[in-house]
């Protein structure tokens, strides 16, 4: 088999997970083929100024539909919300913590005013106007630890990233907080990620074991919050949900680029009905878009 993947090192880390552990179900070797997205080319532009539909994707959907792969692995947040029709996602493995940390000598209350803080997402930008932070902010693109080095090597003082990249990568030394999901809510699918294959394709039922239920129906919910929207990371919003003892929960929250809270919406009830509950709270947002 071959398989697809960004060429970052968080890419490549996530992807030989995942090939290791479908190598132990199949015993079958897997071929790495690393390509090149629109995503990764644009490294001078905040993403939420560009067309971001399928912008760390689509090149790898192209190789998967002219079969020059067999399936592909990506971080889940980095789906549009529109997958090709003849594509489909087989499997989401258990997912890693979906919470945002702070990347910083100092601790967040020690960030004053006027404190450089680089992040190139308007979800994050508007969570520190949120909470008056008042920081000085600045665009900041490249791999993770390109992002790190710039906190402590530039006159940044400080980024928030994903948890889950520094913890695929063994870098949570340089997380100097943890985030609860309320407080800085991270974007659909945060944590996940995301294997596809041809909705044809022979090898389809061999990668759907690596499905992890629950993560499934949790980041299908948050995502349906996006897709009844029609948004991507054009929006502040947040969505996390998360399962305990079998109850479903799913928060998200809309804001505006000013950090004012335009709806927040919890809703709650069976694992089974994550995907509609996901949706019932992207209608109640419609009106605020």
């Amino acid at each position: 088999m071959i398989v697809g993947t960004r060429g970052s090192q968080l890419a490549l880390a996530q992807t030989k997970q995942v090939c290791s552990d479908l190598s132990k179900i199949t015993k079958e070797a897997i071929d790495v083929e690393i390509i090149k997205t629109k995503g990764d080319k644009i490294t001078t532009s905040q993403l939420y100024n560009m067309d971001s539909k399928g912008l760390f994707t689509k090149e790898l959907d192209i190789a998967l539909l002219e079969e020059e792969v067999d399936f592909t692995v990506h971080s889940f947040k980095d789906l549009p919300t529109e997958l090709d029709e003849d594509l489909e996602i087989v499997a989401v493995p258990k997912r890693e913590s979906p919470h945002e940390v702070l990347i910083s000598e100092k601790n967040w209350d020690e960030l004053g005013p006027g404190s450089k803080l680089g992040t190139s997402s308007l979800r994050r930008e508007a969570f520190c106007n949120h909470y008056q932070k008042e920081f000085e902010l600045k665009p900041i693109r490249g791999n993770i630890e390109t992002r790190i080095n710039k906190v402590y090597e530039s006159d940044l003082d400080a980024t928030l990233m994903a948890e889950a990249g520094l913890k695929r990568l063994n870098l949570t030394k340089y997380i100097r907080t943890v985030f609860p999901l309320k407080y800085i809510t991270p974007p659909a699918g945060q944590g996940a990620l995301a294997i596809i294959t041809r909705k044809d394709s022979e090898v389809k039922n061999k990668i759907s074991k690596l499905n992890d239920y629950v993560s499934m129906q949790e980041v299908l919910a948050e995502k349906k919050v996006l897709e009844e929207l029609g948004v991507g990371c054009q929006w502040p919003i947040g969505a996390i949900a998360r399962t305990n003892d079998k109850e479903f929960n799913i928060y998200s929250i809309l804001l505006t680029k000013e950090g004012e809270i335009l709806k927040e919406q919890n809703e709650k009830g069976s694992i089974k009905d994550a995907v509609e509950l996901g949706g019932s709270i992207g209608k109640l947002f419609e009106d605020y878009v």
